[in-house]
């Protein structure tokens, strides 16, 4: 059974799109190419071009700065930081606010990406160069969008045809620090908008053969890394998507989308650790199948229903080698473990205006999820042995109510409840139940449900022409994934299926103020965390003689140096955010950003726990110069201070040690040119001062990329 894993499921619930989240207070028509019925509850207005805002990431600014992946692509935005999960998982992290992948859902045009077993999430396997833009509601994630939104909520929305020929083609090939071949990203969508209906098709695809590290790097370890290129760090994403969706008139809309996405991946290794035993990892394959119909129908002048219904699969392959070489699989560790992952669910939305100044909406969200497991392992002694399927299957459901009341012409205080219960319908493992002896069974742990509720309240107020501010408090929950529950992590774990909900209050103060082409966005958020989920060490579990629970106790036999997940963490996390936008001279555009997060989280049994992966202080600024008609140089710069991490080259009996890295400034630049109005082309680089930096214990970032693009749009 594979203890860890690395694939993901789509499932989840439609998410709504309200006035507030668009600039004209319209709800977008399709013209901003952006795939309205996709979209979620965000509290900004969208910002034109390559700006950058807290809630919303646009195309432009995608392609501008050579964002192809979904974690890079969010850590221009305010409030949000990308990281490296480290080990031999190779996965990329994205936190909202101090929050990770486990307290802030993702989705697809509203649809839940979730993974039933652990929800480890890579975001460096989700493309953005064919979408249209990505959505952050941070701390204040409406209730109506679905369970889960402790910390806030991530979508990816895709495009959608804005003219009767709608054509956009980008292709980009990468060279290292060398200026080797190093990769390319390529996208194409082409699509048609028609009186009644409209259609697309799109494509993207990203290869990595490799990534060189800086040239200053020294190898401690040459049999783990030994400079230049990367080892292990080849990576292979493609994905198409269609639609189709039909227009009947100016309010209705209904849509039929389908992806399919296929990922493979190597693991680089520790630089220098020589404690921890090396795992020699790849992950051949990762595929998604996804299909969802969506659709919003006017009911008479005052309703609105919005429903979904959707159906996907995963598969997964995990391998676990002899060695570096990756060529043979005959010892104890090695092993072949595929995931196989089924989720469908539906959810409705109902709008009613009762009147001009007050709108109620209710909604009930559904997903049934299963997970399927069962590991090939290998030996010296003899051929390979397969387990027996394991499954593991649950149903989530959430009912939601919210009201929008305004409480004048210019502001407007909305309230919102929901109640979300998880029922676990059988949770099956294959092996020697924890604490006994004799040979491997199929066997299922305690079933425990739960349930929990969520609360929020917002004000907005208009308080001139420029000046809008806003207040919130939203206190939201997660339930535990079946791994946190249930996984023995190799038997050194005790189950705890009565293990419950995380939560956070949310609160924040802010605004925005727009005066001719200056704009400025602030806030300022407070979150008090209860009921953290920790590895707790537990007392001493006794040891039995049977292998079919329940199980009777060997006197005088105990295990020890045992965990448990348990929920014994509280604390607070806060910062601020700043924005700022202008037109500096005709044709010279800037922006620039900064968070600072601080997180005080902890709990009694562990005083050296630090929380991990997210700076003190992050920031990013650009200059958009357009000297010349059609030529755009711009130069930019990332930069954060240092973040905690934990090192791992420790015996198992030496206390955890947690250390600072990981601050960086690294400068960037694109020039583009526009040899028709159809056709651009440009170069550029990243980390252009080959800087070398690690976010987590052991594993650098990229040195030095460069590359050159061509870009076809009709």
């Amino acid at each position: 059974m594979r203890t860890t894993s690395i694939g993901l499921l789509l499932a989840g619930s439609f998410l709504t799109i309200p006035a507030m989240a668009q600039t004209d207070g319209a709800p977008d028509n399709g013209t901003t190419g952006s795939f309205g019925l996709g979209q979620i509850i965000v509290t900004a207005p969208r910002t034109q071009g390559i700006e950058i805002d807290g809630n919303t990431l646009s195309s432009e600014a995608i392609y501008t700065f050579g964002r192809t992946a979904l974690d890079d692509a969010v850590n221009l935005m305010t409030g949000v930081s990308a990281g490296n999960s480290g080990g031999t998982r190779n996965e990329r992290l994205v936190f909202v606010r101090g929050f990770d992948r486990f307290q802030v859902p993702l989705s697809i045009d509203g649809i839940r990406v979730y993974l039933p077993a652990d929800n480890r999430l890579d975001y460096g396997r989700f493309l953005t160069t064919d979408i249209a833009e990505v959505q952050v509601a941070k701390g204040y994630a409406s209730v109506l969008d679905g369970p889960g939104a402790m910390g806030g909520a991530i979508n990816l929305v895709t495009r959608k045809p804005t003219k009767e020929l709608d054509i956009d083609v980008r292709g980009t090939v990468n060279f290292d620090n060398d200026t080797d071949y190093a990769g390319y990203s390529t996208s194409a969508m082409v699509g048609t908008k028609q009186d009644k209906w409209y259609a697309q098709a799109s494509y993207a695809r990203s290869f990595t053969d490799h990534w060189d590290l800086p040239n200053d790097f020294t190898a401690r370890v040459p049999r783990l890394e030994d400079g230049g290129a990367r080892d292990f760090s080849r990576t292979e994403d493609w994905r198409v998507n269609a639609k189709v969706g039909f227009t009947p008139n100016a309010t209705d809309e209904y849509a039929l989308s389908y992806t399919y996405q296929e990922g493979s991946k190597g693991a680089p290794l520790h630089i220098s650790d020589t404690v921890t035993t090396a795992r020699f990892w790849d992950w051949p394959q990762w595929n998604i199948t996804s299909l969802y119909f969506l659709s919003s129908t006017a009911l008479g002048d005052r309703a609105t229903l919005k429903t979904r219904a959707y159906y996907n699969q995963f598969d997964s392959i995990l391998r676990s080698f002899n060695d570096r070489t990756q060529t043979a699989q005959s010892r104890p560790y090695a092993f072949d473990s595929p995931y196989e992952d089924r989720a469908w669910g539906g959810s409705a939305q109902l709008d009613f205006a009762a009147s001009e100044a007050d709108t109620l909406r209710l909604a009930f969200h559904y997903r049934h999820d299963r997970h399927v497991e069962f590991q090939t392992s290998f030996s010296t002694a003899g051929l390979p042995s397969t387990e027996p399927r394991q499954t593991q299957t649950e149903e989530t459901f959430s009912a939601a109510i919210e009201n929008e009341l305004k409480l004048s012409p210019d502001l407007t205080f909305t309230l919102g409840g929901s109640f979300d219960w998880r029922n676990l319908i059988k949770a099956q493992e294959y092996g020697a139940p924890l604490g006994t002896s004799g040979a491997s069974v199929l066997y299922n742990y305690p079933r425990r449900d739960a349930d929990t509720w969520n609360l929020q309240g917002r004000f907005d107020w208009q308080a001139s022409e420029a000046l809008t501010l806003h207040a919130s408090l939203s206190s939201r929950a997660r339930f535990p994934t079946i791994f946190e529950r249930f996984s023995q992590r190799f038997n050194t774990a005790i189950p705890n299926p009565s293990l419950k909900a995380e939560r956070a209050t949310n609160a924040e103060i802010g605004g925005s103020w727009t005066q001719g082409k200056l704009r400025v966005e602030a806030a300022g958020f407070y979150s008090w965390v209860d009921d953290a989920i920790f590895s707790v060490l537990t007392p001493a579990y006794p040891c039995t003689a049977s292998t079919t629970p329940p199980a009777v106790s060997t006197p005088g036999c105990a295990l020890t140096n045992l965990t448990q997940s348990q929920n014994v963490g509280s604390g607070h996390y806060y910062g601020v955010e700043l924005s700022v936008s202008a037109t500096l001279l005709p044709g010279l555009d800037a922006g620039f950003n900064y968070t600072a997060t601080k997180r005080d989280l902890d709990y009694a049994a562990n005083p050296a726990f630090r929380p991990i992966g997210v700076p003190t202080h992050k920031g990013f600024a650009y200059l958009d110069w357009a000297p010349v008609e059609g030529l755009h140089i711009v130069p930019s710069v990332d930069l954060a201070s240092n973040r905690w991490t934990l090192f791992t080259a420790t015996p198992a009996t030496a206390p955890q040690l947690y250390y600072r890295t990981g601050a960086y400034v690294n400068a960037g630049l694109r020039v583009d040119y526009a040899l028709t109005p159809q056709v651009d082309i440009g170069v550029g680089g990243r980390n252009l001062f080959d800087d070398y930096y690690t976010l987590t214990d052991g594993f650098p970032e990229p040195g030095r990329t460069l590359f050159a693009s061509l870009r076809v749009h009709y």
